[in-house]
Parts: C-alpha cells; structure tokens; sequence
C-alpha cells in the first residue's frame, strides 16, 4: 500500500508537471517575440542584429557539422577547457552586468517608484496609502532605508548594483546546489547561469523579484545540503537552523516565494512512503523539521517585532489588500493587474468591505465565465504567465521614468535602444532573450527518465509556481523570476539526458529518411 501510494504521488508529479511545462514550452516557440521583421502584436520589431545573430548562429551549427577542425577547436575551448572557459565566460557575464548598469539606470515606475519615494519622503499621503495597502513591500523598503544610510546614497545606481550583487549571489547559490549533486557539471551550470545573467536587465529593477533570488537559491542550497551533503550529522544542526532563517526572510522579501518550501515538505512526505519503513529515518526528519522551525520561529518574531514597530513611516495596516483580492483580480482581463480593482481597494473604508467586494468580483467573474469559459482562461493565462522569455520587460505601468525614446549617440546611447520602449533595437533584444527562454526549457522538457527526488521537488516547484500564478495576479512572466533557481537548477541536472533524446530524434529521423 506504502509503496503504491509513493508510485501514485510520484507519477502524478511528473504528469502534472510535462502537462504545464509543455504548453509552457508551446506558447514559448510560438511567442510574438520570435516574430522577424516587422511586429504588429508588440510593436517592436527585429532589425540588423538580429539577422546577424540567426546568420552566425546557422554558421557556427553548420560548420560545427561539417568541419571536422572546427567542431574539435570548440569542443577543445568548450568541453576539453570546460573549466576555464567556463570561468572566463561567467566572469564576462559579470562584466557585462556592470557596463550595463553603469551606461543605464534610469528611474523606473510602478512599485520599485513607489519604494525609492518612500527613501526621499515618508509624509506624502500618497506614498503612506500605498504601504497602508502594500504593507508585504515594508521588508524591503526598509532595509533599502538601511542601506541608504550605510551607503550614504539614495540613488538608483546604488541600488542597481545591489541588486546585481544579490542577482549574481543566487547564481553562486545555484552552482554550489550543482557542486554538491555533481561536480562534473559545475562548468554546465557556469554557461547556462552566464547566458542567463547576460540577458537578465531585471537587474536595473530593484524590487522583490530580483532580492528574493538569493534568499530562494539559498534556502535551496541548505536543503540540498542536508540531504545530499557528506558530512558529520553534527554539522546539519547549523544548516538546518539557516535553512529556517532563509525560508523565513524569504517569506518576507515575498510571500510566494516559500513555493519551493511547500514543494520540499510535500516531497520529503511523499517518499516517506518509499521503501521499507524505517523508525530512526522518520524520528532523523522530525529532528530536522524541528531545527528547521527552531531557527524560523524567532526570525520571524523578531523580523515581524521590528516592521510591527518601525518609526520610519506611519502607515494603517488595517487597510492592507486581503488575498482574496488578487485572487478576484487573476480572474478578470488577462489574468494581470486590474486598474479599476486597485482604485476600489484605495476607496473601500476597511479591510471586511475589500473582502466583500472582491468576493463579489471573484464570483461575478467566475459565473459569467462558466466553467469551460474559466478553463480555456486559464490556458490562456498561462500563455501569458510563462511565454514571455523577458520576463515582461517595459511591459509594467510607467516601468521607465522620462523619456523612452533614447538617442542613438556613443555607447550608451546605442545600448538603450535594446532596452527603452521606444528604442529601434527592442524588439532585437525581445527575439534573443526568447531563444534564450526556449533553449532553457527545451533543456528541461527532454529530461522525460529522469525521476530522481531532488527533480521532482524542482519540478512540484515549477507545478506550484504555475499553479500560484493560475489562481492569483498574474498575466505576465516577471512573476516567474523568483521560481527562476528552480528552472537553472533543473536545466543544469537535465542538460546530458534532454540532449542525448534530442541526438536520439535526429540520428531516428535520419535513418527514417534513408531507409
């Protein structure tokens, strides 16, 4: 019975998982952003640049193919110096990063705006009802308060280059989680994370998304360390107390980032069930679990203590969005954020009349819908969720302050228009950054064999951040940036098995052909 309940689990994670993953990896290949030329459903089209990357691209396949010479001096930089120059490229990625946020760093809108006002000035009635209603975005302006005065500096470069630090932190995180499960891939890891940072402007976005990176990397790192590291079982006692310190501050950088919390505890229960049962296996998890909540139950006392009782701002919690609301609000438009819904939250006197009214909504919207109108939603939903391999880049409300239509004079210049709404070269960097996304997931959707536990927590991650994504706010993919160490993680462990069935396909098509 044990062991046929674990197989049920076990299966139903991983069907769950292509069945969500593989429209994801649908809606990826056919997104607008793969659109040459001329783009009438984004309104930036591809130039120049992006027929030089196809060109160079088909170039080095083709060559790679047919001469011999070629592909045996890249597999001699690539695979046989995989070390070094997977050192090297990461270390550009680095480079690269820090060009870019030195020629760019503009003031940007929506919510990270609303963090850096609050920096400059605490009595706007504007900026008090906004963390009144916000209060989950009071963590972080915080500790941006903290670092201002550290720092002595309130500008956007600051905290664009904190937010590469933290970024390039959770990548360190991820290839440790690659150390511990295998060595060998430790340079893998390094390409995929350096092509990942390269094409990452997020990180000229300090909000949430981005600073919970590390915290969910980390909180990562300490479970694979638990379970798979070779140590003395002394040494775990510490990890086990940063893991609950980890899970708790990324709850409060940003709530829905504990998924991959859910996804371990699930997993851990779920093979519990394998094998035979053993009574000192299962009193070694309680022990842990208990470390684990022995260091998040005075984290969270004391984090909650000091944002309950901050001076910095004066602020109504009582007037804080309940759930409910962003769970009404994933039900209307596209799925995303709803004007009208934010500005009857603002007006409605207290926290029962927001609930009430978005229960209403939530109920409205449901009906009219009806049931096959609701689902065929949220297929379309999840197109929207996931497809976007920029991650909704200039795709926010005032997401760039001033004027978006950059110059074309020196280097600066020219770089902007990859990244300004109303630059000549956006729709360039939308076209490489989705082949980007498509590589990725095309990395991990061929991974079908593979059932090992530390994949199947990465994937019962990735299903809960889907699943999150389904029912609440939604309608873009800047909201999968803090399940983003799941995917790397999971690409990296996938690459060899997703690589050999794609060589598999081939070698079966053309041996279909000749015959």
């Amino acid at each position: 019975m044990k062991e046929k309940f674990f197989r049920f689990g076990s299966k139903l994670v991983k069907y769950l998982f292509y069945f969500l993953f593989l429209l994801t990896f649908y809606f990826a290949i056919t997104s607008p952003n793969l659109i040459l030329g001329d783009n009438s459903i984004t309104g930036a089209g591809t130039t120049f640049y992006t027929t030089m990357f196809i060109i160079l691209t088909v170039i080095l396949l083709v060559t790679f193919y047919t001469y011999s010479s070629w592909s045996d001096l890249l597999k001699f930089w690539f695979v046989d110096r995989q070390w070094i120059t997977a050192s090297i490229t990461l270390g550009l990625a680095v480079v690269v990063q820090i060009i870019f946020v030195w020629n760019m760093h503009p003031a940007i809108g929506f919510d990270p705006g609303a963090l850096h006002n609050a920096l400059y000035n605490t009595t706007d009635p504007e900026t008090r009802g906004y963390y009144s209603l916000n209060p989950n975005n009071m963590p972080i302006m915080l500790l941006m308060h903290q670092l201002a005065l550290f720092f002595h500096s309130k500008s956007w470069l600051l905290f664009d280059f904190i937010t590469v630090f933290l970024v390039d932190l959770s990548a360190l995180f991820n290839i440790l989680c690659i150390e511990i499960i295998n060595h060998k891939k430790i340079p893998l890891a390094m390409y995929i994370h350096a092509l990942w940072l390269m094409l990452f402007p997020m990180i000229i976005v300090p909000y949430t998304d981005a600073w919970v990176l590390p915290l969910v990397s980390l909180y990562t790192l300490l479970y694979v360390l638990l379970r798979y590291g070779k140590f003395a079982w002394g040494w775990k006692i510490p990890i086990a107390l940063l893991c609950g310190v980890s899970i708790v501050l990324a709850y409060f950088m940003k709530p829905s980032a504990i998924v991959g919390v859910i996804a371990i505890i699930l997993i851990e229960f779920l093979y519990l069930f394998k094998g035979k049962f053993s009574k000192e296996k299962l009193v070694n998890e309680f022990i842990f679990l208990l470390i684990v909540i022995i260091g998040m139950v005075p984290t969270y006392s004391i984090t909650n203590y000091a944002i309950d009782h901050q001076k910095y701002i004066v602020v109504n919690t009582s007037r804080a969005i309940p759930p409910i609301h962003f769970m009404s609000m994933g039900a209307s438009g596209d799925g995303g954020y709803n004007a009208k819904d934010a500005l009857m939250m603002a007006k409605l006197p207290n926290k029962q009349a927001q609930v009430d009214y978005s229960k209403k909504m939530l109920i409205k919207r449901l009906k009219k819908m009806g049931f096959v109108g609701y689902i065929k939603f949220l297929f379309k939903k999840h197109a929207n969720n996931t497809t976007d391999g920029t991650f909704a880049w200039i795709k926010e409300g005032h997401f760039i302050r001033g004027n978006t239509k950059p110059s074309h004079k020196g280097f600066a210049g020219k770089m902007r228009n990859f990244f300004y709404l109303y630059g000549t070269n956006l729709g360039d960097f939308r076209y490489i950054a989705q082949v980007w996304w498509v590589f990725l997931l095309a990395t991990i959707a061929f991974n079908w064999k593979d059932n090992r536990k530390l994949i199947q927590m990465l994937r019962l991650t990735i299903i809960g951040g889907f699943i999150f994504l389904l029912l609440f706010e939604g309608g873009r993919s800047r909201y999968l940036i803090q399940y983003l160490p799941a995917f790397l993680i999971l690409a990296t462990l996938s690459w060899s098995n997703s690589w050999k069935w794609i060589k598999g396909m081939f070698s079966w098509v053309g041996s279909s052909e000749k015959s």
